[in-house]
């Protein structure tokens, strides 16, 4: 069912709102003069009215049983913030320039995690336009945002959304993200959507006013959960999937990443997931391209990615966190919180072949068994990465992997993830080792609320021993500190590295054994003690054999695979800035060779 303000042309409108449980509704047009008008109730819940006279940006809140003011929970723009009207959008204004746009395979993805408030110095769409031309000389294929819909204030991760289908208004507001996915798509550029369904954030929430939108039933990091399956779910679910296809429809995203899916709680016998893939599944078959859905998850269960007809959720992907804490791990050697299950060499070979490490095995951390056997499923449904804005962001200091590793272990790191059959996602700047941190920042505008969150940051770093303050959340200072730093791809280890990258990218798309689909044709070993891993990958009569060692010593390699091999990459090579290599350029099967230390070296078949 249509929710909130469907603007119908010739300045008409048409305003829906779920609110089973209130008594009356009335609409209040605060532009272009003040005006009152009661709205009509149906069987489901929703109150609905038409009216003329209704131009776009026109504002309007509801009043809800005769006293509280409230903006519109399915609001498409709060130009004046979360606490103010709701605006009127006609989306058909727009002037798209994408018809010939064909959308890129999921599993051919290569994809460029972004921030928009801290990609560029401006912190708008429009500035980001910018740099697409350098993300697609990169190799990359889709850029995914990090969520855009309204929060308090100019500056935050986005977790903190409130109005699911606003769009935030410093950023640029409709058109200009609008204006950003059609010069993506024009410059061959998918876009991604980062969407949050497991809560809303803690200022500018007014839902609980208008209805059931949660649940006591379950309980959140944020409180009570959202109600995917209680009395009055039916609404809040329609919400939820006519969101998703929203951003789908009108800003012509290519797919959605769902944010930590679990902590989406839904116990009924077709859970929400399910449904919304389902749905867009009718979506698809009358759109020129097929869109997707990827789920964030630490649960490694494979019902999540599991087709419809195999009694699974139906996402085209979801995340494999068990590759980035393996490979984190060797790279750090860190062990506090869920680290302290991670850290050999074997980890890392499971996780490359087959996408999780835990698999209905014991978690030392969660001291209880863990996740599910994948194998099933191809590589292609696992987005895999060695940092991302969580694993950096959620640090007290956030430092990027470039502020603690040396030059050679990001080399390491680079090619661990750009030679995975994997989906590789890179968070913006490690492509270049940006070494400013990516920082957690807030602008909410009640002062209890920003205090609350200082405390509790404090709190939670003082659970993992951390020493020292956390920044301050709340502070600009904080966000221009998490700004990057584009210049300085161009010079130094800077440009050393994103030339690096640019070769990986170029050998994933060349030699397709580094896509393999099959989990077959993937052998791994590994060392230990030594701390060495090698990969074996073969597809089409094309073949590749990857070694990396994580020791600061020289190794020894195990005997290559029987064929004749040609060396494509070396890391240890001057050119890239390495210590100068110890391995043949041309190899012949069952020969063994010296690997430098913190070096991986990349064969392909003659």
């Amino acid at each position: 069912m249509n929710i909130g303000a469907r603007y119908l042309g010739g300045d008409r409108c048409e305003f829906s709102l779920w609110g089973p449980l209130l008594d009356r509704v009335s609409l209040e047009g605060l532009t272009p003069q003040g005006r009152s008008h009661p709205l009509e109730q149906d069987d489901h819940g929703y109150w609905r009215i038409t009216l003329s006279d209704i131009p776009p940006g026109t504002r309007y809140q509801y009043r809800l049983n005769g006293e509280t003011l409230r903006p519109d929970p399915a609001s498409y723009s709060q130009p004046d913030g979360v606490h103010q009207a709701s605006a009127v959008v006609d989306h058909e204004s727009f002037s798209w320039g994408d018809h010939d746009w064909e959308g890129i395979p999921l599993q051919e993805s290569m994809i460029y995690e972004l921030h928009i408030g801290t990609f560029t110095p401006e912190g708008t769409f429009e500035a980001a336009i910018s740099r697409l031309h350098q993300l697609r000389e990169l190799g990359i294929t889709t850029i995914e945002l990090m969520p855009v819909a309204q929060f308090p204030g100019d500056r935050n991760w986005g977790y903190d959304g409130v109005y699911p289908f606003a769009v935030q208004n410093s950023y640029g507001g409709p058109d200009g993200l609008k204006t950003l996915v059609n010069a993506a798509h024009q410059a061959g550029l998918a876009v991604i959507l980062d969407v949050v369904y497991n809560h809303f954030g803690p200022e500018g929430n007014y839902s609980r006013d208008f209805g059931p939108y949660f649940t006591e039933k379950y309980q959140t990091p944020w409180g009570g959960a959202i109600n995917f399956d209680d009395a009055y779910s039916e609404g809040v679910r329609n919400f939820v999937i006519e969101n998703a296809l929203y951003w789908l429809r009108e800003y012509h995203f290519d797919g959605l990443r769902l944010d930590a899916i679990h902590a989406i709680y839904d116990f009924g016998a077709k859970h929400i997931l399910g449904e919304l893939s389902d749905r867009l599944a009718q979506f698809n078959q009358t759109a020129t391209y097929p869109r997707y859905l990827i789920a964030e998850s630490d649960l490694n269960d494979v019902c999540v990615i599991r087709p419809r007809n195999e009694h699974g959720w139906g996402m085209d992907a979801q995340w494999s966190d068990d590759f980035h804490h393996s490979l984190h791990t060797l790279l750090t050697g860190e062990q506090q919180g869920y680290y302290e299950d991670f850290g050999r060499c074997e980890q890392l070979a499971t996780a490359w072949r087959e996408s999780f490490v835990y698999q209905w095995t014991y978690s030392p951390h969660r001291k209880r068994y863990h996740g599910s056997d994948v194998r099933d499923r191809p590589p292609s449904q696992f987005v895999i990465c060695n940092q991302n804005h969580d694993q950096i962001g959620n640090r007290m200091l956030g430092e990027r992997l470039s502020q603690l590793v040396s030059f050679d272990a990001l080399k390491l790191a680079a090619a661990a993830t750009l030679l995975n059959p994997g989906i590789p996602l890179l968070f913006m700047g490690e492509e270049y080792g940006e070494d400013s941190p990516f920082l957690y920042f807030i602008d909410h505008q009640d002062p209890d609320l920003v205090e609350a969150v200082r405390q509790g940051r404090k709190r939670e770093f003082e659970a993992f021993h951390a020493s020292g303050t956390p920044p301050d959340a709340a502070s600009l200072e904080t966000l221009k500190t998490s700004t990057l730093k584009w210049q300085k791809r161009e010079s130094d280890h800077h440009q050393v590295l994103l030339n690096f990258y640019k070769h990986l990218i170029e050998r994933r798309t060349t030699n397709l054994a580094i896509t393999a689909g099959d989990r077959q044709q993937i052998q791994t070993q590994y060392n230990n003690e030594s701390r060495w891993f090698s990969v074996h990958q073969s597809q089409a009569n094309q073949a590749i054999w990857a070694i990396f060692n994580f020791n600061e010593t020289i190794i020894e390699s195990p005997p290559a695979p029987n064929q004749t091999w040609t060396k494509t990459l070396d890391s240890s090579d001057s050119i890239w800035q390495g210590s100068g290599p110890l391995s043949p350029t041309t190899l012949n099967g069952n020969e063994s060779i010296k690997i430098p230390p913190l070096t991986v070296v990349l064969y392909e078949n003659s």
